[in-house]
C-alpha cells in the first residue's frame, strides 16, 4: 500500500504482510534473530573491506564499537 510518502513502490508488500501474519510468534522472532544475523554480517563485511589490512584484535574492537553506535542511534 504506498503512500504519497513513500519514495519507492513496493509491489510484494502486501504479500510479504501476509506471509508474516501466517507465522507463528515463535517463527517471526527466529526470523528477526536471522535477519539480525545477517546484518551484522554484511556490515562486519563492508567494514573488513573499508579495512583489509587491520590485524584481527584491532578489527574486532573496531567492529564493536561501531556496531554499538548504530545500536544507540535506533534507541
Amino acid at each position: 500500500m504506498p503512500t504519497t510518502s513513500d519514495p519507492k513502490p513496493r509491489p510484494n508488500h502486501r504479500r510479504y504482510i501476509q506471509s508474516l501474519r501466517q507465522m507463528t510468534p515463535e517463527q517471526r522472532l527466529l526470523k528477526v534473530f536471522e535477519l539480525s544475523d545477517f546484518s551484522k554480517a554484511l556490515f562486519r563485511q563492508g567494514l573488513r573491506r573499508r579495512f583489509p589490512d587491520m590485524p584481527e584484535e584491532e578489527f574486532k574492537q573496531l567492529f564493536l564499537q561501531r556496531l554499538q553506535r548504530c545500536h544507540n542511534r535506533n534507541y
